[in-house]
């Protein structure tokens, strides 16, 4: 006889997720009518069917000569089937607390209001969130902050790391948390299409006098005409030749910086029709592979970008003493008169002073647009300034919450290092073979001969090194050990490495997160300064 897989009706049973005998029945019927020229077939569900997985019984319905009570009955076993295998799914995939941990838990104290979606991150009752510190029965661990201002006085020494929600660290002080041994981290590319798309806005405002029409029709038409709409109906349409554009299509945008932001605006402006030309000095290798290529022009002098551009974006760092005034009256002389200026990286970048001197001269003429108020472009009418919007989307926090999160777990739990704006990228892959039982991460002065101290001190302890990795950055200098077996007395080994290595800023010890007695949160963390 013929068997056929009850494989499209059934799925459409199960999302109806009807268990009336009345629906069955009347399902039953299109069936017996779909399948009428097949009078012998015997519906027979397979085993494949039933196979939901290596946990769930193994079902095999079969009928022969079944009437329609036999295939109600039949649905009715099918029906169950699928609410077990969701009831399965569910249990399987939503987060719990399978192992009912109940220990310690990191506590990461937070600065400003931070995304539920990153916090979310954090799996409860491992973590502890607060902006108040009493709240925890611990002190902090680490910090998670958006804009708010970071005084030195605010980090306590418990504190392991420093995770901002976003690119920039200007109101972190970096140089000093380099000096206590604290990584800052940061979440680039998370907001880098939310600016990307503030850019391709501003070229646009900067085209077509979209601001000046604007608050013409608000300040100057509505009020001249009275509200009237049949009078301010024809002046909208007779005043529109005051504010004639251009179109950006086939024109020329000059790029400086490719990092994550520069190289979603050069691949946006190339969809729209522009000539890209980039300028970046420092391009990494990873921001090089995000380019499009021989699609735009590489320049490899400032100058050359300048002279070129119709349209000016900066997305590059602010560094004091190197890109600090880098638009300055000399490079503006390079540009174009007409040139416009795009400016969502830093205000410092542009030399406000010498953009209004060019502009009262006459020898500049196009729009400068930024999210950052300028003290001596203050109310010009070619200065177009916006609210600082380049991040600000729901998308944007989200994102980099969620990466600060993620970024912030990674360091507690293992010790990795990535996305730090002071400290060397780090990651030591713990060896399933090896037998690592405990991780020593050391952070110490980047000075010759210290790596040699602190394994001469580990050997005279008769801890044998399964494997290591020691990598430095400027003044800093981050080692990561791991070791076969557990030291008999692990605080007391950090107080005495720390005396025979006067060099060694902080140490902590990890192993197994959550259970094992050094992956305990808060345990055995060393450092060589105290402000508590």
């Amino acid at each position: 006889m013929a068997s056929i897989a009850p494989t499209n009706f059934a799925t459409a049973s199960f999302q109806k997720k009807s268990n009336s005998n009345s629906a069955i029945h009347s399902r039953s019927v299109r069936i017996q009518t779909q399948f009428s020229s097949q009078k012998n077939a015997i519906l027979q569900s397979n085993a494949k069917f039933g196979a939901l997985n290596s946990r769930r019984h193994v079902h095999k319905i079969s009928a022969v000569g079944m009437d329609a009570e036999s295939e109600i009955d039949m649905l009715t076993k099918m029906l169950e089937l699928a609410k077990a295998r969701k009831t399965l799914d569910i249990a399987s995939t939503t987060p719990g607390d399978a192992d009912e941990y109940d220990g310690g838990a990191f506590n990461i104290q937070t600065f400003n209001a931070i995304s539920p979606v990153g916090l979310n991150k954090y799996p409860k009752g491992k973590y502890k969130i607060a902006e108040d510190v009493s709240k925890f029965d611990n002190h902090p661990m680490a910090i998670m902050l958006r804009s708010h201002k970071l005084q030195v006085e605010e980090v306590l020494p418990t504190v392991r790391c420093i995770a901002r929600c976003g690119a920039g660290t200007n109101n972190i002080p970096v140089a000093k948390m380099t000096e206590l041994g604290i990584p800052v981290f940061n979440t680039p590319g998370a907001n880098a299409n939310a600016v990307k798309e503030l850019v391709i806005c501003s070229l646009l405002l900067a085209s077509r006098g979209i601001v000046e029409g604007h608050n013409h029709v608000d300040n100057v038409i509505n009020v001249e005409e009275n509200n009237d709409y049949e009078k301010i109906s024809k002046r909208i349409e007779k005043d529109k030749s005051m504010f004639v554009g251009q179109e950006i299509t086939g024109k020329t945008l000059g790029v400086i910086g490719l990092g994550q932001i520069g190289a979603r605006v050069v691949d946006a402006a190339l969809a729209l029709g522009m000539h890209v030309v980039g300028y970046d000095p420092v391009l990494s290798v990873d921001a090089a592979l995000m380019l499009p290529g021989s699609r735009m022009d590489n320049v490899d002098s400032l100058d050359a970008l300048l002279k070129v551009s119709d349209y000016i974006t900066i997305h590059s760092p602010y560094i004091p003493g190197v890109t600090h005034h880098m638009l300055n009256a000399a490079t503006l002389k390079t540009c174009k008169p007409n040139v416009h200026i795009l400016n969502f990286a830093r205000g410092e970048i542009v030399d406000g002073a010498s953009v209004k001197a060019m502009y009262d001269a006459g020898s500049l003429t196009g729009k400068y647009i930024s999210d950052f108020s300028d003290p001596d472009l203050m109310g010009h009418p070619r200065h177009i300034v916006l609210p600082h919007l380049g991040a600000s989307t729901g998308e944007a926090e989200e994102n980099s919450a969620a990466m600060a999160a993620d970024t912030i777990m990674s360091f507690l739990e293992t010790g990795s290092i990535k996305n730090s704006v002071n400290f060397p990228t780090v990651n030591l892959k713990r060896s399933t073979d090896a037998g690592i039982a405990a991780r020593l991460c050391i952070v110490n002065k980047n000075e010759a001969g210290v790596l040699g101290d602190i394994t001469s001190f580990l050997g005279d302890q008769n801890i044998n090194i399964a494997q290591q990795i020691n990598v430095s950055r400027g003044d800093i200098a981050y080692t990561v050990i791991d070791m076969d077996s557990v030291p008999t007395n692990p605080d007391q080994t950090q107080l005495e490495l720390q005396e025979a290595c006067p060099q060694v800023i902080s140490s902590r010890w990890i192993a197994d997160p959550f259970h094992t007695e050094l992956g305990k949160p808060g345990t055995y963390f060393q450092v060589s300064w105290d402000n508590l």
